[in-house]
């Protein structure tokens, strides 16, 4: 696709109802690029479970939450941050935890929830219900904990920055996740 004045192959005019019918710029080395990547990482129609960090990545965040059913698993761990994804079963909760030096992002893909967050883990004063599309963000420092009120697995991403967990975590469950943090302690 040409663009009408320059005639430049590399510029495309976006519908208006897209990106404000500003012309977007897309290099040679980009073409075709994508469904390769795609096509390389993903397994049956879903992204493998391994962590990509420290390696450029883009993925369907919504999808990968979507189809994860790992209590926890890094998706992406680099130098300055982490995401993992995460599925928390009918009734359960994340489990009740503080990041004295880890600012956090939770996103809320699927499900329903209360979300509890304080000074002290004793006086959780700050409690919020939160479904599909909400965010929470944990300020380091700061008692928190999200619980699962919905009849269905919350399924969720969070950041964490700087990462909190080992490159490469899997915890199939939430035994498995204490068991570990009993075992890095």
């Amino acid at each position: 696709m040409y663009c009408c004045r320059c005639r430049n192959p590399y510029y495309v005019n976006v519908p208006p109802s897209h990106y404000g019918g500003q012309p977007v710029f897309w290099p040679p080395q980009i073409s075709g690029y994508a469904d390769r990547f795609s096509q390389r990482q993903l397994l049956n129609g879903r992204v493998e479970r391994r962590d990509y960090g420290t390696e450029p990545f883009v993925v369907n965040i919504d999808e990968a939450a979507k189809r994860n059913n790992t209590f926890r698993s890094a998706l992406w761990t680099g130098e300055h941050l982490q995401v993992t994804l995460m599925s928390i079963n009918v009734g359960e909760d994340i489990g009740l935890e503080v990041h004295p030096e880890v600012d956090q992002f939770l996103r809320i893909e699927e499900g329903q929830g209360i979300v509890q967050m304080g000074d002290t883990k004793d006086n959780l004063n700050f409690i919020r219900r939160v479904s599909d599309d909400f965010a929470i963000m944990v300020p380091a420092g700061k008692w928190h904990n999200l619980t699962n009120t919905g009849n269905k697995p919350l399924k969720l991403y969070t950041i964490y920055a700087p990462p909190e967990h080992p490159f490469g975590t899997v915890h199939q469950t939430k035994a498995d996740a204490i068991a570990a943090e009993e075992h890095h302690e």
